[in-house]
């Protein structure tokens, strides 16, 4: 297997250049027999990468300790779940699961397009290009089927901290994010080469960017699910720079998604947009080098790595080639209309991104700051989380000002009627909600503007389906058919207002979680107690076991609120008998006893005969975090979820003729 993994990876990289050659020259001379050899040689790199996947896998199950990546990251003492995600934990493995996404996601666009758009072979060669770049790395660089002089007698094991459930499926999720960039990029390069620069790659890339930034946003959110369960600070956002590496192109995804319907509304803001997707992908690619370069510390990184030199030119190239695209297009780009007021949504679509570019030009500064200043200094100065909160915390409020001003402002110019009817019950909302939680005795500043904010963007959200619904039910429909049929008519529209009501949760749980969040340290012995809030911890026993892989000690905790016992906690210490790949080998397990208002968060911090340090925290609304990001995953599939073709409906109004009940249900 590990031979076949090897020719499969250099036979993808022949073909990637294949595709390349065949997809510009077929388009160049219009012959479509090499286009479409080229779209069947896009097919085969997936399935050739499929192969290569499924041999590093078939390795690390069966412990192959002759190949250096199975020794470095997996071990005997592994579930068979983890030596399967042992594939994404080191350098060359995630390579090589980019490479794979990536000819999966080259292999959809084939399959879409088979009726092929005018610009599609462009699209393809862009694809292509990225995906030579990354299996160049695999197959002469970073291979995955390296092999030792020698077999090891056992692996070194896989990290304690990415022993956990969440690690399984975040790296997966954000790689289908950061991959998922890819392709609207590909189309817009696609119609950039091609010099059709109409609105048909946006209409075309629309989804995909779509998919790309909910896989982004979904990995940071188990990213932070799992650094809040398995780091044992506490926390769950640190300002990490590898956190700050998955942000930034989700924060211009944001602002690309929301400004291409300026595009296909207004026919605006064209060179606007491909900038945009053009900075994404640069930011996904950064993020990349960020991630497996080494040159920033990070708990997430990989370990200082030989590729860096190699994302440097490739970053590079992707700049200069396609901003001179770009400068080459400009006369193509103008404007079919142009702004008719500031007061008007194209305005606050544009302030909304200007903010979003604000915000990841202020994550980037402060990722890459360390650098900067060794490179000048020779002192590496490391830029902590206050910088990034005192600058992103006020861009944020506004954001989310702007998230309710878009749904209900006039598209070209808003009149003062307009402003009056629609903004008065929101507003009203949003203010009677800071007041009443500030005679409650709510003082912190941005916590009450945080709150009204986004009481003020939930009354927006039901303003629009309240309207909606209004209306269908003036026509005979009950209230639940009402609600249905708005969704499933105006899908996108809809499903944005639940994503903007996923968003408002989030921002909930992140400001109570961050405010009001209580904390105390404490030693006890056994039997002794300690008090937090109102809640009372009473330190039972001490626990120590040994298993195959560690030596654990738990601590029982009894909790107590008042004189009512509401459960009991074990928080843990582990110490692992192989070192892990980045000489980890301690893990801190910590206890959390949750509800919708807080959670209960308990850290053994240190033990003895007898005695046990404990760090507890109550952190409120963070179950409100990672609720809003299943709020925030529903609407994305109302988003995304097909509309029937015409044809389609043509059928499905054929067949309810003659039936009341289906005529009524079309």
């Amino acid at each position: 297997m590990v031979e076949t993994g090897n020719i499969s990876i250099f036979l993808a990289f022949i073909l990637s250049v294949y595709v390349i050659v065949a997809s510009v020259i077929g388009a160049k001379t219009k012959r479509d027999d090499l286009i479409k050899s080229a779209e069947n040689g896009s097919l085969a790199v997936c399935f050739l990468l499929t192969i290569g996947a499924v041999s590093l896998i078939h390795a690390l199950l069966n412990l192959d300790f002759s190949l250096k990546y199975v020794a470095l990251n997996a071990s005997s003492d592994l579930s068979t779940i983890y030596r399967i995600t042992a594939l994404w934990a080191g350098q060359a493995g995630s390579l090589l699961l980019w490479c794979l996404i990536l000819s999966v996601y080259s292999s959809l666009v084939v399959i879409q397009n088979r009726r092929r758009s005018r610009f599609t072979p462009y699209v393809l060669a862009t694809l292509a290009a990225v995906s030579t770049f990354f299996i160049f790395l695999i197959a002469f660089v970073e291979s995955p089927f390296e092999k030792l002089p020698f077999v090891a007698e056992e692996g070194r094991g896989l990290n304690p901290i990415l022993q956990n459930a969440y690690m399984a499926i975040h790296p997966l999720t954000l790689y289908l994010g950061y991959v998922g960039v890819t392709v609207p990029f590909a189309f817009g390069m696609g119609a950039l080469l091609s010099g059709k620069l109409d609105d048909e790659w946006i209409r075309q890339s629309r989804k995909w960017a779509l998919l790309a930034w909910t896989f982004l946003g979904l990995g940071l959110l188990l990213g932070a699910r799992w650094a809040y369960l398995e780091l044992g600070w506490g926390g769950y956002w640190a300002w990490d720079p590898v956190e700050n590496a998955a942000f930034m192109p989700w924060l211009v995804g944001t602002a690309f998604v929301h400004s291409v319907m300026i595009q296909e509304k207004r026919g605006m803001l064209k060179k606007w947009n491909l900038s945009l997707i053009i900075l994404t992908f640069f930011l996904a690619i950064f993020g990349t080098f960020v991630t497996r370069s080494g040159i920033i510390s990070s708990v997430h990184s990989f370990a200082q790595s030989d590729i860096g030199p190699y994302f440097l030119g490739f970053i590079g190239f992707i700049l200069i080639f396609s901003f001179a695209m770009f400068t080459l297009r400009l006369d193509d780009l103008k404007s079919d209309n142009h702004f008719d007021s500031i007061i008007s949504r194209e305005s606050a679509f544009i302030f909304n991104n200007l903010l979003f570019l604000g915000a990841a030009f202020t994550v980037f500064l402060g990722t890459i700051f360390p650098i900067i200043s060794e490179l000048v200094t020779r002192d590496k100065i490391l830029v902590g989380p206050p910088y990034f909160n005192r600058v992103n915390v006020p861009i944020g409020l506004v954001l989310i000002f702007l998230m309710g001003v878009g749904p209900l402002i006039s598209w070209r110019k808003a009149s003062k009627d307009n402003l009056i009817r629609n903004f008065t019950f929101p507003v009203a909302i949003g203010v009677l909600t800071s007041v009443i939680l500030l005679l409650f005795g709510m003082r912190h500043i941005y916590a009450l503007i945080s709150f009204g904010l986004c009481a003020y963007v939930t009354a927006t959200v039901f303003v629009e389906y309240y309207r909606g619904i209004r209306v269908r039910v003036r026509r005979g429909e009950n209230y639940l058919r009402a609600f249905g049929r708005l969704i499933s008519k105006n899908r996108r529209r809809y499903g944005g207002y639940i994503v903007h009501l996923g968003v408002v949760l989030v921002v909930i749980g992140v400001t109570g979680s961050s405010v009001f969040v209580k904390q105390k340290e404490a030693t006890l012995k056994t039997g002794e107690s300690m008090s937090v809030g109102d809640f009372t911890l009473r330190f039972d026993d001490l626990n120590q076991y040994t298993t195959d892989a560690k030596h654990g000690t738990a601590a029982s905790l009894s909790v107590f609120d008042g004189e009512r016992k509401i459960g009991a906690m074990a928080p843990e210490k582990n110490l692992y008998k192989y070192s892990g790949n980045r000489e980890i080998n301690q893990e801190t397990e910590v206890a959390i006893l949750s509800s919708f208002t807080h959670d209960l968060y308990v850290i053994l911090s240190n033990f003895q005969d007898g005695s046990a340090s404990f760090r507890v925290l109550i952190n409120p609304m963070v179950s409100w975090i990672w609720a809003g990001g299943v709020v925030l995953l529903l609407g994305a599939i109302v988003i995304m979820w097909p509309t029937p073709s015409k044809k389609e409906q043509e059928v499905l109004v054929e067949y309810s003729i003659g039936s009341k009940d289906r005529t009524a249900e079309v």
